[in-house]
């Protein structure tokens, strides 16, 4: 039952692990044709469009598209790739068709590598799952011993019956699952699925939490937190509304964001414009009052629209040194002003964090395929002990390896696939609700609601668990000696030990089934809610 809750069949997992779709476009003797997905080979040459999944790893020849790699890099804004850029399996073309040079393909894809890195991550942890079971074994030749020397001393038969009526092994083996099952049912009730025992006792040990950022510690959504008007007569305010009002029709994270807070100003405003130019992996440009709007990255607004920035550089320089993503608005051929975003904290990140630390956690890192400078803004808002950036999916998992090697107990929180294998080789694996379907599965607690603070939760849990079955212990060893000790100098008829050994027994079953020390769904959640109304 054990290893069925923990862990989903090979099967399973690969089956996840295959790519979104069956059929590929590739170009054939000078055609566009559809092939399965298996029948691409390395030199094909792979066309992929708007809202299609790219099968393989290789390098663009052609064409220019906004490419989603959140799964695979945790980078929280889609990149523009072109010719001559490398692009990752498993990543989504937002918008824009590209030509692919197919390098690698199949097993050798990075989702693939993945799922062999989970693969194996997974058969590593199992070796360890018997050892509770052996040390309760090993109790047994001490109580046959102990009845040995009985008969040896007394030639009573009934002192030995009365010994072998009671053992060790009995309460130690049957307690111990029950107080994991009601830790197990508790934590379903309170918002988290934990896979089997080990994962609660390995995240009780743990003593080094490392987060990924995007969709983990951060909402994984943009929010605007800047708006910098440059020219006399214009208010920030007026900024968003100007972009807002031609990105409206347009799907972008960045765009999305830009509408967003212009809903919510107080006072938000649509100017008319003529129809909208969408410039792919650049912006879009439309034309208010006779003159020329361009809203994008500063490649497009500098390079192709020939609009200076040099004279706010200092401005420009200051929003990315503090890990803000940039959106040029260019007006009449002026630089009209600059709009900053970020992807936004949880609410109660730091409050989980300073929980956690509470809870007796020595370290918390983050690592993340972001950008160093965005990586740094939010690890110096939470007060992190160290962070790692621009990292790839494999750069995760030998990250956890040398803090392994050098002694840390690793629990590590992700949500994408690339969070997979890290996930899989920690000393216990947690992800978020939102995740991808392998991450949740190569995890050990996977949250079923999406709140931070269930990681916490996580760790309490687990940390009242040990100390349940720490007593059991305890009382199974000090009650059972008891008996034996009673037993052995003649005190007790076989009938009487069987009777107290087995009613202590149960007593210790009904602790452990009614968990015993365990919090509660609503007090877990009460104190969660506390602490974030705290931190607003």
């Amino acid at each position: 039952l054990s290893s069925s809750i923990e862990r989903r069949s090979d099967e399973l997992l690969k089956h996840l692990l295959k790519p979104a779709v069956d059929e590929v476009w590739v170009e054939r003797n000078g055609e566009e044709v559809q092939v399965d997905a298996d029948e691409v080979r390395v030199g094909d040459t792979v066309i992929v469009a708007t809202g299609a999944v790219i099968p393989v790893d290789g390098t663009v020849l052609g064409g220019e598209a906004l490419v989603n790699e959140a799964t695979m890099t945790g980078e929280s804004v889609p990149v523009a790739r072109r010719r001559g850029d490398a692009v990752l399996s498993g990543t989504l073309v937002e918008e824009g068709r590209l030509r692919i040079y197919a390098e690698k393909v199949g097993a050798q894809a990075a989702v693939a590598r993945i799922a062999d890195f989970v693969e194996q991550s997974l058969a590593v942890k199992s070796k360890t799952q018997l050892e509770a079971a052996r040390m309760a074994d090993r109790l047994v030749p001490m109580v046959l011993g102990l009845a040995g020397a009985t008969w040896l001393v007394s030639r009573d038969w009934q002192r030995v019956a009365a010994v072998l009526q009671a053992d060790y092994s009995c309460a130690l083996k049957l307690s111990t699952p029950v107080a994991f099952k009601a830790a197990m049912y508790a934590a379903g009730k309170s918002g988290m699925l934990v896979k089997g025992a080990k994962a609660l006792e390995r995240l009780a040990e743990a003593d080094t939490f490392v987060f990924d950022k995007t969709g983990t510690l951060s909402t994984g959504r943009l929010e605007v937190t800047d708006s910098v008007a440059f020219k006399p007569g214009y208010s920030p305010e007026d900024l968003i509304n100007l972009a807002a009002s031609v990105e409206e029709h347009y799907f972008h994270p960045l765009a999305l964001a830009v509408v967003e807070a212009s809903r919510r100003l107080e006072k938000p405003r649509h100017f008319d414009h003529k129809e909208v130019e969408f410039i792919v992996a650049h912006g879009v440009a439309s034309v208010i009052d006779g003159r020329r709007i361009v809203v994008g990255s500063r490649h497009f607004v500098e390079d192709d629209e020939g609009i200076p920035v040099a004279a706010h550089r200092e401005v420009i320089d200051r929003l990315h040194v503090e890990g803000k993503t940039l959106l040029y608005i260019g007006f009449g051929g002026e630089l009209l002003g600059v709009i900053a975003l970020r992807d936004g904290l949880r609410s109660n990140s730091a409050v989980t964090i300073r929980r956690l630390r509470r809870l007796g956690v020595r370290r918390v890192l983050m690592l993340t395929g972001d950008h160093p400078e965005r990586a740094r803004a939010m690890a110096e808002a939470l007060g992190l002990d160290a962070f790692h950036a621009g990292l790839m999916p494999q750069d995760k998992a030998s990250i956890l390896q040398a803090l392994a090697a050098d002694g840390a107990r690793i629990a590590f929180v992700g949500d994408g696939v690339n969070d997979a294998p890290a996930l899989s080789g920690a000393h216990v694996g947690i992800s978020m609700h939102n995740g991808a379907d392998v991450a949740r599965l190569a995890s050990d607690v996977a949250l079923l609601e999406d709140d931070i603070a269930r990681v916490a939760d996580a760790r309490a849990l687990a940390l009242a668990t040990r100390r349940l079955i720490d007593s059991n212990f305890k009382l199974t060893v000090g009650l059972n000696t008891t008996i034996l000790s009673a037993a052995a100098f003649g005190w007790l008829t076989p009938v009487a030990a069987s009777a107290l050994h087995n009613g202590t027994t149960i007593a210790i079953l009904l602790r452990a089934l009614a968990g015993a020390g365990l919090p509660r769904g609503p007090s877990v959640r009460n104190e969660s809610a506390a602490q974030g109304g705290v931190a607003a």
